[in-house]
């Protein structure tokens, strides 16, 4: 019996997992072309699979005519003296008095998100984990990659707000969800998996508090070539068409 399972990407372990495009002139792993609005591409890029490069250190500021000399730090009153291990010094405060801890604060927590150096895409999967979850799902079978879906707030997907406007029929409150990509491998196709993808993205939306979903599917281009496939499978996954555009329809489903 066949092992299912899904899996959120959020970390370089499961970025690595995002399965091939069925055209390997684009890859999901190096698509900004929701991201960017103007100059977004889906196209295959290696250099983006790769680890960012570290920036340049940056070089000696100007020297500054009113200041010490650089031998010589600037003198901060506020600044730990010898007692490195403990509070900064304060000079209004008395010999004996010592920051207390408070029991009642509650202990920061570190903010999610992949960290920085990874590959570019990574980081734009991740640069809402802290406040919104997941940008990305991928579907496994017995732990093989066979289907990949993207999406999100609307915010985070500029492409998909210009595309949204140029319907004013359309509800401006509350916004939705968009789904902005929904593929399968090519030797995966027509078993259902890409549906299963949409259902569980649409359950995890709405348990993160949204009233709605789109998408933004075309007509007529071939199927490899879009990420939004078209309006024909998302009516199998419950959506219905919104604005019946011929060329750029938007599909919508109510969540809860």
């Amino acid at each position: 019996m066949m092992q299912v399972r899904i899996v959120d990407v959020t970390a370089d372990a499961s970025f690595r997992l995002i399965p091939p495009c069925a055209d390997p002139g684009f890859d999901h792993r190096t698509c900004d072309y929701w991201e960017d609005a103007d100059r977004g591409s889906k196209a295959a890029r290696a250099s983006w699979l790769e680890a960012a490069p570290a920036p340049p250190p940056a070089g000696p500021a100007a020297d500054n005519p009113f200041a010490p000399p650089r031998s010589e730090p600037d003198f901060n009153p506020f600044a730990r003296t010898d007692r490195s291990s403990g509070p900064a010094f304060n000079p209004f405060a008395d010999d004996d008095d010592e920051p207390a801890d408070n029991p009642f604060a509650p202990t920061p927590r570190a903010r999610a998100g992949v960290g920085e150096g990874g590959p570019r895409k990574l980081g734009l999967l991740g640069r809402g984990l802290a406040v919104f979850g997941s940008y990305a799902k991928v579907l496994l079978v017995d732990d093989v990659a066979v289907a990949y879906a993207q999406f999100g707030p609307l915010s985070a997907y500029p492409r998909a707000q210009r595309l949204r406007d140029l319907y004013p029929q359309l509800p401006e409150a509350p916004l939705p969800a968009v789904i902005t990509c929904i593929a399968t491998t090519a030797e995966a196709r027509g078993q259902g998996h890409a549906a299963a993808l949409v259902r569980d993205v649409c359950d995890d939306l709405a348990r993160r508090g949204f009233a709605a979903v789109e998408a933004y599917p075309e007509r007529g281009t071939r199927p490899d070539a879009t990420s939004a496939a078209t309006p024909e499978f998302w009516a199998t996954a419950g959506f219905h068409i919104a604005v019946d555009d011929e060329r750029f329809p938007v599909v919508r489903r109510e969540l809860g």
